[in-house]
Formats: C-alpha cells, sequence, structure tokens
C-alpha cells in the first residue's frame, strides 16, 4: 500500500513506489505494530543523502528486502529535516548503542516507540540477515529484546536531562573558548579537526565577534584563513557559488556536494562580516556569489528557501561537478582549457574519480591584474554555460521555517553591508546592484511565506512544498531562528509588523518550551509525546533550539528595550556556559551571542530623512560592535521602538546610541558616531 504519496518531504516520496508497505510517522503505525504484535522498523534520512540514497537501491528497492520488512515489522520511513524531533531522540539512542550516529539510520523499536537496536546504513546481505535475526529476537527471546529497550531509553533520558549546572557566561570563559579553538585549529589547511572536515561557520562568527571586542589578532587571523582556504578549495562551487556540505578530506578540496541551504546562509554570515570588517576582496566576492546561489538557485518564487541540491546526479557524485582537461579544452578551447586547467588545478591525475578533478581556485585572482580577472571571469562564463547541459542534481525543495530563518538573516545582512561598501565606480557595482535587488526579493518573499503560510493559529509549522503547509509543529529551532530573522529584517526595512511577530514567537517559546533552570526542551509542552523529551544545548549543523531563541531574544530585547527577554537570554545562556569553555566546536551560535551580550549590544537608532543613503547609516553598519542592532528612519516612526522620541537635531540627521539600555548624547557626524562605536 502506498502510503506515501501524499507525503510533503520529498524524501518520503523517493520512497513512494518501493515494495515496502511504509508508513508515514503516526500513531495509527504504532498501533498497526501493536495490532500485529510485531516491531517498528524506523528508517531515518533526508533527500539530499548519498548513503540514504545507496541503501535504499539496494534494499528499499528489492522484493525480497520488502517481502521480509512487511511480513515481520511495521516499517516507518521518517525525513529527519521534516522531524527533527523524532530525529533527535533516535539518533541519541544510536549513538548511546553503537557510540556513533548518521544517516540513514535504522532502528528498531517496540510498538509504544522504544527502541532496542539502532544502526546506519547495511549492505543488503547485512540488512538482510539482521531482518531475520531481529524478527527472530521478537518472537522468541522477547523479554531480553524488552529489557535492551528500556536501558536505551533510560540513557536516552540521561543525555537528554535539563537542569544541570549553570554559570554566567563572562569574558573569562569565552575568552577561555577562543583560546581552546585556538589550540585546535589546523594552521596549515584552515578549520578544526581532520577529515572529513565541515565548515565551521558558528565557530567563525563567534570568533569574528571575539576579536571585535578584544582585539585578538588570533580570531581574526583563524577566520580569514579558514575563508579562504574553502572559498580556494573544491568545497565552494567555482562556477556558480554555493558550498557543498563537507569536505572528504582534511584540506577542502573533494567535498560531499550536497548544498544545504544552512550551511550556505551561515556561510553567507560569516563571508558578509569578514568583508564588513576587512574590507577583504575575497570575502566580498564569495559574500556576493553566496548570496546570487541563495537567489537564484535555492529560492522557490512566491514562497521561501528550498532546503538542499542533491549530493548525487541520476546516482553519481560529482557528475555535474568534475572535469578532465581534455573536457575543458573541448569547452574552452586549446589555450583557454589550459588556462582553466592550470588556474583550476585540473590534472590528468585527477583529484575525484576517474581520472576527475574538482575545480579548486590555485592562486589568489581577486587582486591580480584587471585583465587576468577578466579572462578568469569570462572562463568561468563559458564553464558554467557548458556545465548547465549536463544532468543536474535533484533539488529537495521543501521549505523549513528554522533554515529560512537563517537565511533571511543572512540576506539582511549582507544587504547592510553591500549597501555602505559598494560604490558606482567599482568593477562590479553592476553585478552587485543586481544581486542585492533579487536577494532582496527573495528575503522579503521567504519572510512573507513564514508569516502567512507556516504561521497557523499563532504556531509556527515546520516545512511546507509547493505552498502548502505540512503538518509537523515547529521545534525550538523554528521559533529562535524565524524570530531572529524577522528582527533582522526590521532593522533592514523599518517596518514594524516583523518586530511584532517577532515578539510573538518569542512569546509561544517561552510559554512553550521553557524547561527548569533557564533551559528549554527542543519540542513544545503540547507536542506529540516520544520515548523522551528532546532538549540538546549543543550546535551540530546547525545552531541549537536553544542558542537560536537566546539570539533571537537577545535581538529583540535590544531593539524594543524591554529587558525581560534580556533576562531569559542570560539564563539560557548560563545553561549552556559550562560547555562553551570546554566544547567551544559545539557552542559557536551561543558563544556569538555571548559576545553580544557582553559587548552591550549596543543600540543604534539613526533619525533620518533618507534611510537608505544617509551617511550616518552607512557608519553605523560598518562599524556596528559585536551583536549590535541598528534601524534607521524618521522620528517616531511607527513599530520602531528605538526610534521613539528620538527627534532631529536642529534639522538634521543625528545617531542616538544606547548600550546595555545606557545611551549616550545624539552625534550629527560620521566621525563623532565612529568615536562612540570605537
Amino acid at each position: 500500500m502506498n502510503r506515501l504519496v501524499d507525503a510533503t518531504s520529498p524524501y518520503l516520496l523517493q520512497h513512494a513506489d518501493n515494495p515496502v508497505d511504509w508508513w508515514q510517522w503516526s500513531d495509527e503505525a504504532f498501533a498497526e505494530a501493536k495490532r500485529r504484535d510485531v516491531p517498528v522498523l524506523i528508517s531515518v534520512g533526508y533527500a539530499a543523502c548519498h548513503w540514504c540514497h545507496v541503501m535504499a537501491h539496494e534494499s528499499f528497492e528489492n522484493a525480497q528486502v520488502g517481502a521480509l520488512m512487511n511480513d515481520n515489522f511495521v516499517s516507518i520511513k521518517v525525513d529527519r529535516e521534516e522531524r527533527p524531533d523524532v530525529d533527535a531522540v533516535y539518533m541519541t539512542a544510536t549513538q548511546a548503542m553503537t557510540g556513533q550516529g548518521g544517516w540513514p539510520m535504522t532502528v528498531f523499536a517496540t510498538p509504544d516507540g522504544t527502541p532496542f537496536f539502532c544502526g546506519t546504513y547495511f549492505p543488503r546481505p547485512n540488512f538482510i540477515q539482521l531482518l531475520q535475526s531481529v524478527a527472530t529476537a521478537w518472537r522468541e527471546q522477547r523479554e531480553a529484546v524488552l529489557g535492551q529497550g528500556a536501558a536505551v531509553v533510560e540513557a536516552i533520558g540521561g543525555a537528554q536531562a535539563v537542569g544541570g549546572p549553570t554559570a554566567p557566561l563572562d569574558a573569562s570563559l569565552l575568552d577561555a573558548a577562543a583560546a581552546k579553538l585556538a589550540s585546535e585549529y589546523d594552521a596549515t589547511n584552515g578549520g578544526f579537526g581532520g577529515a572529513p572536515k565541515f565548515p565551521p561557520h558558528m565557530n567563525l562568527l563567534f570568533l569574528l565577534r571575539h576579536h571585535q571586542r578584544t582585539g585578538d589578532p588570533t580570531s581574526l587571523e583563524i577566520t580569514r584563513h579558514t575563508a579562504e582556504a574553502m572559498a580556494r578549495g573544491g568545497i565552494y562551487d567555482q562556477l556558480a557559488g554555493g558550498f557543498a556540505r563537507y569536505s572528504v578530506d582534511a584540506h577542502w578540496t573533494v567535498p560531499h556536494f550536497e548544498k544545504m541551504l544552512y550551511d550556505n546562509a551561515l556561510l553567507l554570515r560569516v563571508y558578509t562580516q569578514l568583508w564588513r570588517l576587512t574590507g577583504d576582496p575575497l570575502a566580498r566576492r564569495v559574500a556576493r556569489d553566496t548570496a546570487r546561489f541563495l537567489a537564484d538557485e535555492l529560492h522557490r518564487p512566491g514562497q521561501g528557501f528550498a532546503s538542499a541540491l542533491d549530493a548525487d546526479t541520476e546516482g553519481v557524485e560529482g557528475l555535474t561537478y568534475a572535469w578532465t582537461p581534455t573536457q575543458l579544452v573541448e569547452a574552452l578551447g586549446e589555450e583557454d582549457g589550459r588556462f582553466a586547467a592550470d588556474l583550476f588545478t585540473v590534472t590528468d591525475k585527477g583529484t575525484f574519480e576517474h581520472g576527475m578533478s574538482v575545480l579548486r581556485l590555485a592562486r589568489d585572482v581577486d587582486d591580480a591584474a584587471p585583465e587576468v580577472r577578466a579572462r578568469w571571469q569570462q572562463v568561468v562564463g563559458r564553464l558554467l554555460a557548458a556545465r548547465d547541459t549536463r544532468p543536474q542534481p535533484a533539488l529537495d525543495d521543501k521549505v523549513v521555517a528554522a533554515w529560512n530563518g537563517l537565511a533571511i538573516t543572512a540576506l539582511a545582512e549582507f544587504q547592510q553591508v553591500a549597501a555602505g561598501h559598494v560604490s558606482p565606480q567599482d568593477e562590479d557595482a553592476n553585478l552587485m546592484d543586481g544581486i542585492t535587488i533579487v536577494a532582496d526579493g527573495a528575503m522579503r518573499q521567504a519572510a512573507e511565506h513564514l508569516a502567512t503560510v507556516h504561521l497557523v493559529d499563532g504556531r509556527l509549522r515546520r516545512v511546507s512544498r509547493d505552498g502548502k503547509v505540512g503538518e509537523p509543529a515547529g521545534v525550538l529551532e523554528d521559533y529562535g531562528c524565524v524570530a531572529e530573522a524577522f528582527c533582522a529584517l526590521h532593522q533592514l526595512t523599518g517596518e514594524g509588523r516583523w518586530l511584532t511577530v517577532a515578539g510573538e514567537l518569542l512569546d509561544t517559546a517561552l510559554a512553550r518550551f521553557a524547561a527548569p533552570g533557564g533551559a528549554f526542551y527542543d519540542t513544545a509542552d503540547d507536542a506529540e509525546r516520544l520515548v523522551a523529551r528532546p532538549a540538546d544545548p549543543t550546535d551540530n549543523a546547525t545552531p541549537s533550539g536553544r542558542s537560536a531563541l537566546i539570539a533571537g531574544l537577545v535581538a529583540y530585547s535590544a531593539l524594543t528595550g524591554e529587558t525581560r527577554y534580556r533576562e531569559a537570554a542570560e539564563a539560557a545562556l548560563g545553561t549552556v556556559a559550562p560547555i562553551v569553555g570546554q566544547h567551544p566546536r559545539f557552542t559557536g551560535y551561543a558563544a556569538m551571542t555571548g559576545e553580544a551580550l557582553l559587548s552591550g549590544p549596543y543600540e543604534i537608532a539613526v533619525v533620518t530623512d533618507d534611510p537608505a543613503g544617509d551617511p550616518l547609516v552607512t557608519a553605523a553598519r560598518r562599524h556596528a560592535p559585536p551583536g549590535a542592532v541598528v534601524v534607521a528612519g524618521r522620528p517616531d516612526q511607527p513599530g520602531v521602538p528605538l526610534l521613539a522620541d528620538r527627534p532631529l537635531v536642529e534639522g538634521r540627521s543625528a545617531a542616538y546610541v544606547c548600550r546595555g539600555f545606557v545611551c549616550q548624547r545624539p552625534v550629527t557626524s560620521v566621525e563623532e558616531l565612529i568615536a562612540e562605536l570605537g
């Protein structure tokens, strides 16, 4: 029976025609398992996952495997991106049982959802043997199976506990976090750790703010070097922009080719802020082209941003992206083909599979002579046109609320920086103007989509597809990321309605997700009950729900002057602080927000009749301290609390600077403003 055909998840739809009698996650599925007295097999993955596709082709499309699953189990297919709460609970179980986790995730559970055996990818012969063994154990060793399940649930409960030790997230802890990151830094290749190597976007955002507050040159150099290494590596698409999920090696050469919305949103913020603080031309270019990638490749017209581009093309990794020297010559001609092979490190031996190479930028061309830059860009355009004739990776077009929030925040920051850093004399001024216009439209459409489609009866829904909202309820990261995004949009546009909705989302989160001691659960108090209620304080591929909510609370408090939101943020940061100094690689977003609180954050209001072009606005955005909020508009502009009761000064534009709710006298010159922000 095909129960997946009406799913909103592209991942579930990929399995709709399997010989497996799949169920979607539902009470009915567990009731059916209880009625039949069989275990539940829970298979968790996502659309852009390479090994999920491999296991699907090997096992779930196989008639023998399908028959074994149908005869002995109720099988449930779960999209981890659509149900992060389900994924979190069973990933904790998998890690507790096996010491590691990943996707595809394969979990055997009792009819009440209690896991008793967990794993990840299984080749078909192993999977067949496993299915037979579990079915036999369920029939003949039920008591042992149930005992194993009870032990796993106990382990999950301990891992997801709240109410642990707390501490103020003060300067000493943030300094210790920066020092520990420096000690773990790969000074040769950039980033942290070995293979596989993931873009450390949240750690870099923290280090940039730490550098701003302290002047620490090491934090800036770690960020600059890592950003350059990634941008010149194969993990970055040298033709179309956008970053792949991770590098399979330690030096950013060969990527796992999937491109995720959340990585690109967070990396856009890194390169935008690096550009703002240093004027680095590489950071400017990569920020520009990553914004273009989001707007051109992932934005769904009239909706939000899609989740991902697949790792595979027609079942083959790298089919769209890899090149040989011969292919370069075929696309460009002999002379330009050799130029491209040298510039992009494409060799006869290859850096990937079958003599193919992933394009890497061998030299710094951003500071090269104008004729070299012109030739490079002309070659890029021709190669991209040739690549567009190849088969293309599939798009996971579901819209995830939290990830769209990250993208909106990133694009709002990019718009602010681009407005103050681009002059008509710049050689790419027309290109930058075109990208900012398109990116602005995509950002606003995504925000409208979240506010009108995902917000249902005052509560956020997690996903939508083709303009239709899905059933899964929003989790804490959705509320935090979307609230932070609406605060960023309020600062960019001066429209009060975004701040109003942000406050409503934060109020719901405070009421529905609160846990003892200032912590937060990842699911609401009226959400579906799982075998454990997840409450993970650590950042992983995306900010934890707790970190995201803290960021939203801090921004909203600064924009409104309402201290109770700041107090909630400080209490929640206290629950993460014990982890920050010891494990900063898993608390980057929380540490980034801690830097904002330690800095103030500054609240900067510019009263002006020309918010788009006033030099005071440009200076405020360019020189804003860590985590500062900046608004600009007419005095007493409706819906903008920071502009209330703040008049022009002798008919001139004026900047009002406050720090932690303590304000300085208004200033009317750029020099005075920079001095106050310095």
